[in-house]
C-alpha cells in the first residue's frame, strides 16, 4: 500500500466528523448551525459570546468551544477541541467597517484585517489536516465590496478582497483532498448589519438597489454554505459566489 486511507475508512471519517463553525452565534452563522442540524450533520461550534454560545449548543446537541478571533491560540485550541477529523469549517466571522477613506485610520484597517484575514488563515491552517482527514470543505465570507467600488467602503472592501485572495491560494494549495469556497454575501439583515438596516427608510433605499429589491437573510447566505460543505459539492472549489440578489452583476 502506498500509505493513503482506504476508501471506507475516509467515508466513516467524513460521516462523523464534525462541522466546524467560527461565528455560530451570529447572523448568519447560527442560521447555519440550524440548518446543518436538520440535516443531521454533527456540529462544533465556536463564537465569542459563551452565554449564546451554550444556548445554541444546547438547541442543536453540538460540541462548542469560546474563542478570541483575534487570538491565534484561542483558535488553535478551537480547532483541537473539534477532534482529529474534521468534515467541514465554516468560517462566519467578520466586520463591517463603512467610513470614508479620510476618517479611515490604520487601526480600522489592521483590526479588521487581523479579524476578517488573519483569523481565517489560522483557522484553515490548523483544520487543515483534519480536513485532509476527512477530505472536508471549507467556506469562507467575503462581500459583495469586494469586487465592486462602494464609496465609504475602503477598509472593508480591502480586506474582503484579501478573504478571497486567501481562497484561491488555500483552494490550490489543498486539493484535491480539501475544497475551498467564498461566499459574497450584500447586505444581510444580521446583528452586525443593524447600523445600516435599523432605519428603515435607509434599509428600503439599499433594497431598491438590488434587482431582486430586497435585503438579504441570514438563510440566503447559509443555503449556499450547507451546499458547500455537502458531498453533492464535491466537484466545486477555488469559486467566490455572490449571494447578493443580482446587485454584483446586474443593474438594478
Amino acid at each position: 500500500m502506498d500509505g493513503a486511507q482506504p476508501i471506507f475508512l475516509v467515508k466513516a471519517a467524513a460521516m462523523s466528523a464534525p462541522i466546524v463553525i467560527f461565528g455560530a452565534t451570529g447572523g448568519v452563522g447560527s442560521a447555519l448551525a440550524r440548518k446543518l442540524v436538520a440535516q443531521d450533520r454533527p456540529l462544533h461550534l465556536v463564537a465569542r459570546d459563551s452565554d449564546a454560545l451554550a444556548a445554541l449548543a444546547g438547541e442543536t446537541g453540538a460540541t462548542s468551544s469560546p474563542f478570541d478571533a483575534l487570538d491565534e491560540a484561542s483558535i488553535a485550541q478551537a480547532i483541537q477541541d473539534a477532534g482529529p477529523a474534521i468534515a467541514g469549517l465554516a468560517f462566519c466571522v467578520g466586520s463591517i467597517v463603512v467610513k470614508p477613506l479620510s476618517r479611515s485610520s490604520v487601526d480600522d484597517m489592521l483590526v479588521a484585517y487581523r479579524l476578517n484575514v488573519v483569523a481565517a488563515m489560522v483557522a484553515l491552517r490548523e483544520a487543515a489536516p483534519g480536513l485532509a482527514a476527512a477530505e472536508g470543505s471549507a467556506v469562507l465570507f467575503s462581500s459583495v465590496a469586494a469586487g465592486l467600488g462602494f464609496s465609504g467602503h475602503a477598509v472593508i472592501g480591502t480586506v474582503k478582497a484579501a478573504v478571497e485572495g486567501l481562497t484561491l491560494s488555500v483552494a490550490a494549495e489543498l486539493a484535491p483532498k480539501v475544497r475551498v469556497n467564498c461566499i459574497a454575501p450584500s447586505l444581510l439583515e444580521t446583528k452586525m448589519a443593524a447600523p445600516l438596516t435599523a432605519n428603515e427608510n435607509l434599509a428600503k433605499g439599499i433594497a431598491k438597489l438590488h434587482p431582486m429589491k430586497r435585503l438579504g437573510r441570514a438563510e440566503d447566505a447559509a443555503a449556499l454554505a450547507a451546499f458547500l460543505l455537502s458531498p453533492e459539492a464535491g466537484w466545486i472549489t477555488g469559486q467566490v459566489i455572490g449571494v447578493d440578489g443580482g446587485r454584483g452583476r446586474l443593474t438594478a
